[in-house]
């Protein structure tokens, strides 16, 4: 299939060379010479501008940072109109549920499938990134041999803005789940109770969970949220806003995701 592509950076740049490894034609944005040499060198055709990336392509793809950038690209910007008749987008950014719908009232013409990753670039570089996607089925069935050649496995969980509100939920558990254990380690150091014996002994009982697996990988609580926090709060900022949005708030949740980022 023909593929554009725009954001090649940590996450997109190992989902750009598993697309040219399976036979996609595809042509990836570089904004400069560095970066478009970087592109070439993952097996892709380097373009400058966004027409190019739109131009023909069966597929785009947009693996940006943050909701508002893909709002500044496909609402603000010409990405999508450049788009042809019938093209899917793909949109791999978390976000809100309500961008994606935007972008599907506003360009009819072309499918929009939201589909946010759970994973790394680790992940996505062996082929198995969990993929948590929404879009029409037949939609979903066109990009499948796109999202198939990185994600593994592609949960279709239901129309346009439905992947993202699995993966922002997703997020929010797991910032949950870092708190708690963060707030075992807190409960751990009052009782005098290192924090190592103590996590390494967790992982084999019944509190036993992802969170906690990676967190005692990583050493400490400390050294994990250092490391994953600003991924999580920009994910958990979007979820407070969406859910407050449609009148709700996070209940317990809430206190639980702050006992993780205060730590």
């Amino acid at each position: 299939m023909k593929v554009g592509f725009v954001g090649a950076g940590r996450m997109g740049a190992p989902m750009v060379h598993r697309l040219a490894e399976a036979g996609h034609d595809v042509r990836a944005l570089g904004r400069t010479d560095e970066k478009r040499s970087a592109i070439a060198d993952l097996g892709a055709t380097p373009v400058r501008e966004i027409a190019d990336v739109a131009a023909g392509a069966d597929v785009v793809v947009v693996c940006v940072f943050t909701d508002d950038q893909v709002a500044d690209l496909c609402l603000n910007g010409d990405l999508v109109e450049r788009m042809t008749p019938g093209a899917t987008l793909v949109v791999h950014t978390t976000g809100s549920p309500d961008t994606a719908r935007a972008i599907a009232s506003r360009f009819p013409a072309v499918d929009v499938v939201d589909a946010p990753v759970s994973g790394g670039p680790h992940d996505i570089a062996a082929g198995h990134v969990t993929l948590f996607v929404g879009g029409s089925e037949d939609a979903v069935g066109r990009v499948g041999p796109v999202l198939g050649a990185y994600g593994d496995p592609v949960l279709h969980a239901g129309t346009t803005g439905a992947g993202q509100l699995v993966k922002l939920l997703n997020n929010t558990m797991f910032a949950a789940q870092i708190g708690l254990v963060a707030e075992a380690v807190r409960l751990a150091a009052r009782l005098g109770m290192d924090e190592t014996p103590l996590l390494e002994a967790l992982v084999h009982g019944s509190a036993g969970s992802r969170a906690l697996d990676l967190i005692a990988s990583a050493g400490s609580a400390h050294a994990f949220i250092s490391a994953v926090g600003e991924f999580i709060g920009k994910d958990v900022a979007v979820v407070r806003r969406t859910v407050a949005e449609l009148g709700g708030d996070l209940g317990v949740l809430d206190a639980l995701v702050d006992a993780g980022a205060a730590r």
